[in-house]
């Protein structure tokens, strides 16, 4: 799965693609606008993004139609072969010399940009395959039995709110709704008092399936074009009155935010892991979730963190308090190939540019959870802050900073970017 454009002897001639998250062995996709202009296709590399309308003449003919939308469902429809040879041809521009003068004049810098959703998101839909999640939210609810039966033998989702989803940098506009405490007898319509963030991967489609035609577990891969940083952010108070019987609503659908770029399989094959081994006693996955070579490498060492500041932090000049750090690879029950084989498995077409969530990411440690209704257990034990501030959710003013990288001795660092969002009034 490693061949050599994943080397970390290549080099670009792209000077701040040294060191980066952003190197010539990464170059994930983005839709990107300067100024008053169009958006357009581009590369991360370095510093920089390469406006890929501004290199045209030197790409596959084939390529350029697609590569010239304002999003890339097009492309992503393509399939791994495609983005494999595009990867490979942006890696020959980027180090040979001899292209320098023709493509160094496209590139553009990433801190003069403005970044859009890299899709037009068709269909989404979020799982819950975190499982540590799963288990400590359970906990609050149902101490004794925190996972219910159903959990270890198919990987739970709901279809959320296209419209909604958003790049980063989208205010997080605190949602209205009912919301009803333990001690009252009716519930009142207000603005959420418990929101909260939720870390999460992103998934997007490429190449889809007909409907009424499944996607088998051992081709599941091949559908995914690549990975982003993606914050399900969610209103506790409203989720807890109105969840049941038929499951999240308006506490989820008001905004999800994604980091800007698609980073491809291909940047990410050193970083494959096995799937953790499942405890003894579980079941093993049912025939059309097991494949062997997914069990083998189906897994992503992709470290994850996040951060939050406050209004009173940033006046002062205090850095961001982590909130968590962890890998995702020791969160996930089921893999990204297992959600997409279980998500089309009973004939639901999935379209190039379809976005999955994986469901909120902790590990099984206190320092790796992926959202304050596990840090704060519920409220119970709110965050303390050097500000002298504390939180069990977000208030209005608060800004949650989602990264996520990958590293490993002997290969090059692999960024995913940033996924950002400020909560600001709804009045």
């Amino acid at each position: 799965m490693i061949d050599e454009s994943n080397d970390s002897a290549f080099k670009s001639w792209c000077e701040s693609a040294q060191g980066g998250g952003f190197p010539i062995q990464n170059l994930p996709l983005g839709i990107f606008s300067v100024g008053e202009r169009r958006r357009r296709a581009g590369v991360a590399i370095g510093d920089f993004v390469l406006d890929l309308a501004g290199i045209s003449d030197v790409l596959d003919e084939d390529w350029r139609a697609d590569l010239s939308q304002p999003v890339l469902n097009g492309w992503l429809a393509r399939g791994p072969d495609a983005q494999r040879a595009l990867r490979e041809r942006l890696q020959e521009l980027l180090s040979d010399e001899k292209y320098r003068d023709e493509v160094e004049p496209q590139l553009v810098g990433q801190s003069e940009v403005r970044f859009h959703l890299p899709c037009f998101v068709g269909d989404y839909s979020d799982f819950y395959v975190g499982i540590h999640h799963a288990t400590n939210v359970g906990k609050q609810f149902r101490p004794d039995n925190p996972l219910l039966p159903n959990y270890k033998y198919v990987p739970i989702g709901y279809h959320g709110r296209a419209s909604s989803v958003r790049a980063s940098g989208e205010p997080v506009i605190r949602p209205n709704g009912q919301r009803k405490a333990a001690d009252a007898d009716a519930p009142e319509y207000g603005p959420s008092r418990r929101l909260d963030y939720e870390l999460e991967l992103g998934i997007w489609i490429g190449h889809g399936n007909d409907l009424g035609c499944s996607i088998p577990i051992g081709e599941a891969a091949d559908h995914i074009a690549g990975y982003c940083l993606l914050n399900d952010w969610s209103a506790r108070d409203i989720q807890a009155w109105e969840y049941q019987p038929l499951g999240p609503f308006l506490a989820k659908n008001f905004l999800t935010s994604v980091s800007p770029w698609v980073v491809t399989p291909q940047a990410l094959s050193p970083f494959r892991k096995a799937m953790p081994s499942r405890p003894s006693g579980d079941p093993q996955p049912l025939p059309y979730l097991s494949d062997a070579e997914d069990q083998k490498t189906g897994a992503l060492a992709i470290l994850l963190e996040v951060t939050l500041t406050t209004d009173k932090m940033r006046q002062a000049g205090l850095a961001p308090h982590i909130l968590s750090r962890g890998s995702a690879d020791a969160a996930m029950y089921w893999s990204a190939a297992q959600i997409v084989a279980h998500h089309s498995s009973n004939g639901c077409n999935l379209q190039p540019g379809d976005l999955i969530g994986t469901g909120t990411l902790s590990t099984d440690s206190a320092g790796g959870l992926g959202s304050l209704l596990e840090i704060s257990h519920g409220g119970k034990q709110p965050v303390q802050l050097a500000s002298g501030e504390a939180r069990s959710f977000l208030e209005d003013g608060d800004e949650i900073t989602l990264k996520a990288w990958c590293e490993r001795d002997g290969v090059v660092r692999i960024g995913f970017g940033e996924c950002v969002g400020r909560v600001v009034s709804s009045s």
